[in-house]
């Protein structure tokens, strides 16, 4: 299997834990915003990541790559078959995806995409609404969420803890994200979740690229 993407990117590193928490084997392809690269354009015609081949069959999204491979490969099961946790796990990565993930970018892309790998200026308005406006009340709400078992959805990780770890990420790279004075669960819980073995050697990875672009 190969999967397309870069590590930076909040839907990728999703799809990477997934991958890892499953067991499963894959070569992670390095690609770009709207890179050209063919394989990457024929399994994703809109440019956007991450995107799969597997043995030929092609697909793009980390929603739509998930819910393939869960069907494919069912243990260990990381979407519930009980309907109301089920239920949940797609409500949460709902919430990473289109909430969570969107106000990191808001802020990931005009403060660091924009200037260092695209070569623009970002606006820098519309990061710094989003940190002092939007952010407070999402950590807020996850403060409030997340449960004693230290999961989001039952007593076991699911899909739901690596889909809404993932952004923190990239608030991270930005100097904002969870502080462990005003939101101690959420540092607790994203802590423990992004230092899995399935997640920590793409971290580790990642916080060493992100330091060499930062500092250039």
């Amino acid at each position: 299997m190969i999967v397309y993407g870069s590590v930076v990117s909040p839907f990728v590193r999703k799809l990477l834990g997934y991958l890892g928490e499953k067991g499963l084997t894959f070569e992670l392809k390095g690609v770009g915003i709207g890179d050209p690269d063919p394989g990457f354009r024929a399994a994703s015609p809109l440019g956007k990541m991450p995107a799969m081949d597997d043995d030929g069959f092609l697909l793009a999204d980390s929603s739509a790559i998930i819910q393939y491979l869960e069907a494919k490969h069912p243990e260990p099961a990381l979407i519930p078959a009980d309907p109301q946790e089920r239920g949940r796990v797609i409500w949460w990565e709902e919430f990473a995806d289109t909430v969570f993930a969107a106000c990191s970018g808001k802020i990931f892309f005009n403060r660091v995409v924009a200037p260092k790998f695209l070569g623009r200026e970002g606006d820098l308005a519309a990061a710094a609404i989003a940190e002092t406006d939007e952010l407070p009340r999402l950590l807020d709400y996850l403060e409030g969420a997340i449960p004693a078992s230290g999961f989001l959805v039952g007593d076991r990780l699911t899909l739901a803890d690596l889909a809404v770890a993932s952004p923190l990420m990239n608030f991270r790279h930005c100097g904002a994200g969870a502080d462990p004075t005003k939101h101690p669960k959420v540092a607790r819980w994203s802590a423990a979740i992004l230092g899995r073995p399935s997640m920590a050697p793409w971290i580790e990875k990642e916080e060493r690229m992100m330091a060499k672009v930062l500092a250039g």
